[in-house]
């Protein structure tokens, strides 16, 4: 695959459309630029369209190098999954890595990097798109009226991420002049957009473009994988008339993706390969952005931005706390920072229903799993019994004041980088180059069920979830189904996709809810009593095998947030959605804050 889609004219444009951005503007998509620069090509119009894919990955899922400042830690994985009930903040400490932290503890303010940063690259990627829109509206070819609906579907996905982080925010399908300030798209006077109409546009929009929309070729065809098809067009669509609670829409946009016979779930021993360089563009893929290096972009202006940068370190294992990092082999010889955890009851959950299923072993390592099964680069430990290395302290969590902070018995493992997936580190350690996947047929699926549930078709549904649980290898292949297995089977397959956050707001799920409500009173410091024995002063000491004398790590309670007079939890009325930036909202007297900030 690799075929790049940026040609020089390409990036010419694309830096025009992002330089162009005048910092006084309130959203950093306002830049005027003359319709008489444009040649009207079909060349020149594939030139345009690569310049809107490079916004989208720079400025969402990327660095953002035209922010004044790095997108730091990629902020779209960051804002689509620290916000959910399925993952902890976890790091070296308290403190460190607070742009994840402050979020996934509900503490953050109308300036957290974070949100601020994918808001303003969010609207980038619009310009970029509207420059498409704009300049060739008057399609006159083939190429460029699928110019222009690749653009729009871009722009579609945009704003359905702009919509659902933040409510109200608003609408532009064209550029702007310098001077413009917006109004929230439900105080427009000129065209008010409530949320509702705003998600109904994204699925229309969808609807419409896909008339002009190659297909992908068939379920071999990678380059079909990274590029607006068909097929994408009508999973969006499907996904926003679910999220808009009209099913029978939603089922007749997903079962065009399911009838075009282009996509199919890889079998069980390749479900891995989904997250890591091997599964680009394979069978499953619906829509993933390409990171092929471009030959007239160097390593640090080109492949850092274009790429998620420094991804690799936040959420590898916290490398420097064992004695030797049991995922360092795995890794290619990387290490990380440890800033994902997981909560322990996830991972029991988990695995009480799937066992030690494909899936389940692609997503989740126990921390004996970890310490005493994963290959080191050290021949003397690989080769020492199970009891030899439960004794050993060569091996385990020899940090003695943190342990793993934020970290309970599981361990996140899907995420984590392999050898292969820096290419050969070509460009650097923290340089991950498996593409970034959007949205995978196995989400298709599961969407297709959901609205099958919700419009009485129960029987329908279990035919779709049965292949989700099949594939993934589950022990659990459910005879009956309704909308609480759909949402535990979404929970597993889709864990750390971005859909978990937007699925328990929009169901307003209780039970999840209330997990969030009590976030960061109780946050977990995994310890290996090898390196520290337990102390009078610990809370809730917990025994990964329920007594001390059967178990060597255990888990202590911690609430340092609380403890630094900071207010935590989901706050009911103000956190369903993030505040505008501030800056933003200085600049633009226009736009209203969202309630509770």
């Amino acid at each position: 695959m690799k075929k790049t889609l940026y040609s020089a004219l390409a990036l010419a444009i694309g830096a025009m459309a992002l330089t162009s951005c005048e910092d006084k503007l309130d959203i950093e998509q306002k830049g005027v630029t003359s319709i008489e620069n444009f040649y009207k090509t079909d060349a020149d119009a594939e030139a345009a369209l690569a310049a809107a894919y490079e916004g989208f990955m720079c400025n969402v899922v990327g660095r953002q190098p035209d922010m004044g400042g790095p997108g730091i830690y990629t902020p779209y994985k960051i804002l689509l999954n620290m916000c959910g009930d399925d993952v902890l903040y976890a790091s070296g400490n308290y403190g460190d890595h607070e742009f994840s932290g402050m979020l996934n503890e509900f503490r953050y303010d109308a300036e957290a990097e974070a949100p601020k940063f994918l808001y303003s690259g969010l609207y980038l990627s619009v310009y970029t798109c509207n420059l498409v829109t704009d300049y060739f509206k008057e399609a006159d070819s083939p190429v460029k009226k699928r110019c222009v609906a690749e653009a729009r579907v871009l722009r579609a996905y945009d704003y359905f991420l702009l919509a659902n982080l933040w409510n109200t925010p608003p609408f532009v399908d064209h550029v702007l002049a310098g001077d413009a300030l917006p109004y929230n798209c439900d105080k427009d006077p000129d065209n008010p957009m409530s949320h509702e109409d705003l998600i109904l546009w994204i699925a229309k929009e969808c609807e419409e473009a896909a008339a002009d929309l190659e297909e992908r070729k068939s379920t071999a065809d990678v380059d079909g994988a990274v590029r607006v098809t068909k097929g994408f067009a009508w999973a969006l669509a499907g996904k926003a008339y679910l999220f808009a609670g009209k099913y029978d829409q939603a089922k007749a946009n997903l079962k065009k993706v399911i009838d075009s016979g282009k996509y199919a779930l890889v079998p069980g021993e390749r479900y891995m390969d989904n997250f890591h360089i091997e599964g680009d563009g394979n069978e499953e893929k619906v829509f993933e952005i390409n990171f092929e290096y471009n030959a007239g972009k160097s390593g640090w202006s080109g492949m850092i931005q274009r790429s998620s940068w420094m991804e690799a370190n936040a959420w590898n294992w916290r490398a420097g706390n064992f004695v030797k990092n049991p995922a360092n082999v795995y890794c290619g010889g990387l290490d990380g920072w440890g800033g994902l955890g997981v909560p322990q009851w996830f991972g029991d959950e988990f695995l009480a229903n799937d066992g030690h299923s494909y899936r389940f072993d692609a997503t989740l390592k126990h921390i004996d799993d970890a310490v005493y099964g994963m290959e080191y680069a050290d021949a003397s430990i690989n080769d020492m019994t199970l009891e030899q290395k439960k004794a050993s302290t060569e091996i385990g969590i020899k940090d003695p004041v943190q342990g793993l902070y934020g970290n309970s018995f599981w361990l996140a493992f899907k995420q984590i980088i392999r050898g292969a997936d820096t290419g050969g580190r070509a460009y650097g350690d923290n340089i991950r180059l498996n593409n970034y996947l959007i949205m995978r047929y196995a989400e298709v699926l599961l969407n297709y069920a959901e609205a099958c549930i919700q419009t009485g078709d129960a029987a329908t549904a279990k035919t779709y979830i049965n292949m989700i649980q099949e594939r993934a290898g589950s022990q659990t292949v459910s005879a009956s189904v309704d909308m609480d297995v759909l949402k535990k089977e979404k929970s597993y397959e889709l864990w750390l996709e971005g859909c978990r956050w937007f699925d328990v707001m929009r169901w307003k799920d209780q039970t999840a809810i209330s997990r969030l409500e009590k976030v960061g009173s109780d946050v977990p410091h995994l310890f290996d009593k090898l390196f520290r024995a337990p102390a009078a002063s610990d809370e809730k000491v917990t025994w990964e095998n329920g007594t001390e004398a059967d178990s060597r790590f255990y888990t202590v309670s911690s609430h340092a947030a609380k403890d630094a007079g900071f207010t935590v939890g989901f706050k009911a009325g103000k956190h369903e959605y993030f505040p505008f930036p501030q800056t933003v909202k200085d600049k633009n007297p226009n736009l209203v804050q969202n309630p509770g900030w």
